[in-house]
């Protein structure tokens, strides 16, 4: 570990990127706590400064991948995985309410992350308020998504060692390459990922490493605080990765003809508030600018998922999903599901649900 510290430690101009091998090394000892706290400390800031090649983010997702078992799901399911790992602090949770409409459009989708991002407001924490269950293990997290088609797996429960260097974040101040690690893990080895980055340095980096991991299609984005959402505030840049090609796409409101809508209208109300938000825009409402930006996400979802050809097509297929109930029907489901025993199915608005087809 020391002579890997001091390869990519020696400041700008004597820095120098471990090989893909020596990558996998230094992995293996972090994982296998190896390496002491001062050397892990020191690397991880090191390596910070130096800023991840492509080849070194790719070796070591594919070390962390070693140390958790892919979750047993049928590759025949076709599913989309969606890290979410950022949180909110300025908006509410598009991507949920979302990626509810694409389930119920029988597009299954894997989301997973942790409910302990410093200073904002997690996916987990509005799911568990809305009465989804978030704390299934990875062999109920599979049969859950296997049943209603989407599932929420806490990372914390998936892959415990990765989760915890996650949370040295609070003591180091500063994000590690764990942060976007925890986005390619993949639990499920899916074809397909939806993956948000704000960090500028690794935006064009994931698709380049998913690519040397093998990932046949992907969408990565400059997404909305770092969540994988497109914006209705701005333009949201994105990477599409697909058959091997790797293709910069830049995607805003006018695309799907809506209106760019300006950021406070955006905010969150809080837990409870986006609860009911996302409970009447999924029950059709709600209409506007708040639900406009929900379809257009899940239209996003649905064409990555492969049921259509563009964003722009999956638009119809979204707005039918919510328009029939089957949206509504679909968080229902989640809110009631069968593998959870009823009495841990609580949730703010998990009793609007119970007994309803």
């Amino acid at each position: 570990m020391q002579t890997l510290i001091a390869k990519v430690g020696k400041g700008e101009k004597g820095a120098k990127d471990l090989t893909y091998d020596e990558a996998k090394g230094a992995m293996r000892l972090l994982l296998e706590s190896v390496a002491t706290p001062a050397q892990v400390g020191s690397f991880l800031v090191a390596m910070r400064i130096k800023s991840e090649s492509v080849s070194e983010l790719a070796a070591f997702t594919a070390v962390a991948r070693e140390y958790a078992s892919p979750l047993p799901i049928p590759p025949r399911l076709g599913l989309v995985d969606i890290p979410t790992y950022a949180g909110k602090q300025d908006s509410w949770h598009v991507l949920l309410p979302a990626a509810i409409i694409a389930a119920a459009a029988s597009v299954p989708i894997l989301l997973h992350g942790y409910d302990d991002v410093p200073g904002r407001l997690a996916t987990a924490t509005v799911a568990a308020r809305l009465g989804i269950p978030i704390d299934l293990d990875p062999k109920r997290a599979a049969d859950y998504l296997t049943k209603h088609g989407l599932a929420y797996l806490d990372i914390g429960l998936y892959h415990p060692i990765i989760f915890r260097f996650l949370e040295l974040r609070k003591e180091l101040g500063v994000r590690s390459f764990f942060q976007p690690v925890s986005r390619m893990l993949n639990p499920s080895r899916a074809q397909v990922s939806i993956i948000g980055m704000s960090h500028p340095p690794y935006f064009e980096k994931i698709a380049e490493a998913l690519r040397m991991l093998g990932t046949p299609r992907a969408l990565i984005l400059r997404g909305l605080e770092g969540e994988p959402e497109l914006s209705i505030s701005s333009v949201t840049k994105a990477i599409e990765l697909r058959e091997d090609r790797i293709m910069p796409l830049t995607l805003q409101p006018k695309d799907f003809d809506l209106p760019f809508e300006r950021i406070e209208h955006l905010v969150s109300p809080g837990v409870d508030g986006e609860a009911e938000l996302i409970t009447k825009i999924l029950g059709n409402e709600v209409k506007g600018s708040q639900q406009e930006w929900v379809v257009m996400n899940a239209a996003m979802i649905l064409y990555t998922g492969g049921k259509a050809s563009s964003i722009r097509a999956a638009l119809p297929l979204a707005q039918d999903t919510l328009a029939s109930g089957a949206a509504k029907k679909k968080l229902g489901e989640l809110v009631r599901g069968e593998l959870v025993p009823e009495p841990d199915c609580g949730g703010l608005y998990a009793d609007a649900w119970r007994g309803s087809d």
